[in-house]
């Protein structure tokens, strides 16, 4: 009953939201993926697109629900449009398993092959020893979050078989997170320029999933890396949030996300200046809250947290003392 609950909730934002702006139209899109209604998630795309049409990641996803409503043309005309716009990730274009209905389609040999020559143009310089070993890290620790992922939609929180491959993901990062100490420490936080962009964000993702003591350690190195242009100031901000929670206090820029305890609701975790946060995740890249929590189907209501937030601050001191 809650899975039904769920995806007819998806359902009716599909149906019922009125959207204007292209973040609307790819939220509603994204919505109706989600909820396996790719034929209406493809409609919205469309409608996205002709108010704006330069995100590479936006293409790609619009071309995985038209590869999955057996839309094929649409399909690789927006998977070569990510690619046109700076998508980069050609090994997960490969196996990506939403796009499988492609590979018999004559346009899909003919869209790697562009790919594939465009990447070797691009990567000529990079070292390609290390790009293969953080994109290797990069793929083990997504493809197992993917997992655990689709587990908790079918299965629920707290579920034997999330437990498992929460411990499985427990296992694998502990190695990922011994490969990139080793690359940090003898190379730096290499950047896009040495290894790609896609490659760069695995030592992000090593670091944000590691425990207090490494992410304290790195930190420093990181925020050195966004001043040098080695590293997103979007994905820092992510970091400075986890750590400064962590350490016992508050968050600045909101990209922490928990269930209330007592209302059970997607809740911002204990944030600061709350007022301001949009114009400090704004100076970061970061679009409005309000967006954001979209994607958890939250809402964004700065007076009603602030009322809220004392609240929740006993709740966690007290299940901490």
């Amino acid at each position: 009953m809650k899975k039904i609950t769920t995806l007819s909730f998806l359902l009716m934002n599909c149906f019922f939201l009125q959207a204007q702006t292209y973040k609307e139209w790819t939220q509603k899109a994204d919505s109706c993926y989600r909820a396996q209604n790719y034929k209406l998630s493809v409609d919205f795309f469309e409608k996205a697109f002709k108010v704006e049409n330069k995100d590479s990641g936006d293409f790609y996803s619009a071309g995985c629900s038209a590869a999955l409503a057996q839309e094929n043309k649409k399909a690789l005309n927006w998977l070569n449009l990510a690619i046109d716009n700076g998508y980069e990730d050609i090994a997960h274009m490969k196996k990506d398993g939403d796009l499988e209905s492609l590979h018999a389609d004559k346009g899909w040999k003919k869209m790697i092959d562009k790919f594939q020559k465009k990447r070797d143009i691009i990567e000529v310089n990079y070292d390609k020893a290390l790009q293969k070993e953080l994109l290797d890290i990069y793929a083990e620790d997504q493809d197992i979050r993917g997992v655990a992922m689709k587990i908790y939609r079918t299965a629920g929180p707290g579920s034997k078989a999330l437990d498992s491959i929460g411990e499985i993901m427990n296992y694998k990062d502990s190695i990922t997170l011994i490969r990139v100490i080793k690359i940090l420490d003898e190379k730096g936080w290499v950047g896009k320029d040495v290894v790609g962009s896609q490659a760069n964000k695995a030592l992000f993702l090593v670091i944000q999933h590691a425990d207090l003591k490494y992410q304290q350690k790195y930190l420093p190195m990181m925020r050195d890396a966004v001043k040098k242009g080695n590293a997103k100031a979007s994905s820092l901000a992510l970091l400075e949030d986890r750590v400064a929670l962590r350490e016992g206090g508050k968050q600045i820029y909101g990209s922490q996300v928990m269930n209330h305890p007592i209302t059970k609701k997607p809740f911002v975790s204990p944030l600061e200046d709350p007022d301001n946060v949009d114009k400090r995740r704004a100076s970061v890249g970061l679009g409005t809250l309000s967006d954001y929590l979209k994607y958890w189907n939250g809402t964004w209501d700065v007076e009603a947290y602030k009322k809220e937030l004392p609240e929740l601050e006993e709740i966690i001191r007290q299940k901490k003392s």
